[in-house]
């Protein structure tokens, strides 16, 4: 077929566009904005990019129109494109509904679901059963750096998959992931997001729990026993085994033993916990304990609680298909994470530069953690730590998150925030009694002159944004050269 893909540049989408190309099938696609790392994935994989949404891009019948139109959940009625497609008729459906049926058919699905840590902990999963020759399948928001693309088919029946809770398109607002039909289903955490299409935590809950009622009965279920709102989920009906990783008795490095013995698997009625013990305080090392006995140490390049988290459950997952931990543990001593995710970009001048994908509060501190730990612990431990932040997300910009955003930044010395014209809200304001030293700008240009004034050798700048942020990576990385 010739697919055309509206949105192509979306981390799902541009995923699709591979599988779809891998296939066999001619495909092309349209965005605007585009910005790395996706649009350069596309274009190095041959994929055409047509920059806006001409309807001129659809041919006509009998003249290089599509077989089918792919619409992604970014684009809505009014859309010149989607008017045209609807107008004269020409096949369509969704990204997910198209990922179901053309490609997840009679696979394994390994899902990973949660409000923070998908793109992380499906990327430590793809590796891991690739490291052990499984050569999954898998389809993941970001580039995952161990393989350098964000999709692939695979040569074997077990799939890999983010599960993401976002509305599938205009004109279908179920969550993505029910699509999935997963046999393996991690939930790594819950909070209230997404804003603009949920209205409270309830209407997110509802969604999570459709996609547990897909898990086949010898399915698998993966979640943290002290997360409330997951706990509320599974209480709402779960049909399948369940592991649970406690992450509550997380242990210091003086102890290994009790280890939550209370917490038992609903189908078997016995201890079924994995929990982690941090041995380094920024996390890159720590060990594995599953049913109260020591499955090995994972010492890796990696920082902070969250990711510890995120690998137990990728390890957990894994296991559910065969994989021992202590291969698993191998595996995440050669993982890379992906882009984006506190990706170190460049040091300069002695000035460390950091992009990552945070956009909530409760991700933003827990990098900050993880950063924080990572410099008590290096050659200059007094080091400033300087947040860069776009509040860019829908939920951010709805102002949903303004009484908590200042305190998810104490870990940091000083945050510089951008005031685009589309936030609804005064960050000035909210900002007033901030625990540390807040700025907020109108004006890119300012934000850099600002971080190459403040920055000196042995800081650290970590610039936080679900977006291209106007290039403002490079700019501050020539800024500080």
């Amino acid at each position: 077929m010739h697919v055309h893909i509206l949105g192509i540049c979306g981390t799902f989408m541009g995923g699709l566009a591979l599988l779809a190309r891998a296939m066999g099938h001619k495909v092309t696609g349209s965005d605007a904005n585009v910005y790395p790392p996706m649009s350069t994935q596309l274009e190095q994989q041959g994929i055409e990019l047509i920059q806006g949404f001409d309807p001129a891009q659809l041919g006509k019948e009998g003249d290089n129109q599509p077989d089918l139109v792919v619409i992604g959940n970014a684009m809505s009625r009014g859309n010149p494109c989607v008017e045209a497609v609807l107008n004269r008729g020409i096949k369509y459906t969704s990204g997910p509904q198209f990922l179901s049926e053309h490609i997840l058919q009679d696979r394994w699905v390994l899902a990973v679901a949660g409000t923070h840590g998908k793109t992380s902990t499906s990327s430590m999963l793809a590796w891991v059963l690739e490291y052990c020759g499984y050569e999954p399948g898998f389809l993941i928001g970001g580039v995952p750096q161990n393989f350098g693309v964000s999709a692939r088919l695979g040569n074997s029946v077990f799939f890999v998959v983010e599960a993401d809770e976002y509305d599938s398109a205009f004109f279908d607002k179920r969550s993505k992931f029910v699509h999935y039909h997963p046999r393996t289903l991690v939930i790594n955490n819950l909070e209230f997001d997404h804003a603009d299409i949920f209205a409270d935590l309830a209407a997110i809950q509802r969604q999570f729990n459709h996609v547990i009622r897909t898990v086949p009965g010898e399915g698998k279920v993966i979640w943290p026993s002290d997360v409330e709102a997951v706990q509320q989920v599974i209480d709402m009906g779960c049909w399948s085994e369940q592991e649970i990783y406690s992450k509550a008795s997380t242990l210091g490095s003086d102890s290994t033993s009790a280890l939550a013995s209370t917490l038992v698997n609903e189908g078997e009625g016995e201890p079924n916990a994995w929990q982690s013990r941090t041995i380094a305080d920024d996390g890159h090392e720590f060990e594995v304990l599953f049913k109260g006995e020591s499955q090995g140490i994972v010492n890796w390049a990696l920082i902070g609680q969250h990711n510890i988290e995120n690998a137990i459950m990728a390890i957990a997952a894994a296991r559910h298909v065969g994989v021992g931990p202590s291969h698993a543990i191998e595996a995440l001593a050669q993982f890379s994470p992906p882009k984006r995710r506190l990706e170190l970009l460049a040091t300069v001048n002695g000035v460390a530069v950091y992009d990552d994908f945070a956009h909530h509060p409760t991700a933003i501190a827990t990098t900050l953690q993880g950063l924080r730990a990572k410099v008590a612990s290096s050659d200059n431990p007094n080091g400033n730590i300087i947040v860069v932040l776009e509040p860019r997300s829908n939920t951010m910009k709805s102002g949903v998150h303004k009484d908590t955003l200042a305190n998810a930044m104490v870990l940091a010395d000083v945050g510089y925030l951008y005031q685009a014209d589309n936030i609804g809200w005064d960050i000035h304001a909210s900002m007033a009694n901030a625990p540390l030293p807040v700025t907020v700008f109108n004006n890119i240009e300012d934000i850099i002159n600002a971080v190459a004034a403040t920055a000196n050798q042995g800081d650290t700048v970590v610039i936080m944004s679900n977006g291209g942020f106007n290039g403002i990576n490079q700019k501050i990385i020539k800024a500080l050269g």
